[in-house]
């Protein structure tokens, strides 16, 4: 993702990455980078990141409604009591990524949640810690990890989640709002700023 912008369908600047797809627009304009401290789009989010390794977001995001379905609208409790007759139904659902080790780790991961929810509340909590501090941001969208994203990585893996390198858990950040990193001419980034302004951390 370039710090360049392109202008959107209202004529007005949005980040270049916008210009890949036009289902971006909508996804960066109402989505992306603004803070969220609801556990099941937390956890989502992370899933879907996980199954993203190797493949491009617009595969992700035109399967997103298919992956719902498929994993219980990404309900933590649910996804956990997932059984190998479940892995074995998702590997025949040809609307979402047919990857047996992603889909194993989303399940795992669901049981990391619990254990971590039982222990810090809530998911929430834990992720909104690992925010950083504005000094140590990079200049938005010239960097794909930072020192946040690989202690969280970290942190994850040391707890016996799968699928979350610094880069995944980056993106992570990025879109769940752990950062403004809309580029600096993006009129999305001014409302991204106010919402992360007035957001309750957890």
């Amino acid at each position: 993702m370039g710090t360049a912008t392109v202008n959107g369908p209202d004529g007005l600047p949005r980040c270049g990455w916008c210009a890949a797809a036009p289902e971006f627009f909508a996804y960066h304009d109402a989505e992306w980078g603004f803070p969220v401290a609801d556990d099941r789009r937390l956890f989502e989010k992370l899933c879907l990141e996980g199954f993203q390794s190797g493949l491009s977001w617009r595969t992700i995001l035109a399967k997103r409604e298919s992956f719902r379905a498929a994993f219980s609208s990404f309900d933590i409790d649910t996804v956990a009591r997932f059984t190998e007759q479940d892995v074995e139904r998702l590997m025949q659902d040809a609307g979402i990524v047919r990857h047996r080790g992603k889909i194993e780790a989303a399940i795992n991961n669901a049981r990391c949640a619990q254990q971590l929810i039982a222990r810090e509340g809530s998911l929430a909590a834990y992720f909104w810690r690992h925010e950083p501090a504005a000094k140590d941001l990079a200049e938005p969208q010239t960097v794909s990890t930072s020192a946040a994203s690989i202690a969280l990585s970290k942190a994850l893996k040391k707890q016996g989640w799968k699928f979350v390198g610094p880069t995944t858990v980056f993106a992570f950040m990025q879109a769940m709002g752990l950062i403004n990193d809309h580029a600096e001419g993006c009129v999305v980034r001014a409302q991204v700023a106010k919402a992360r302004q007035v957001f309750q951390r957890p």
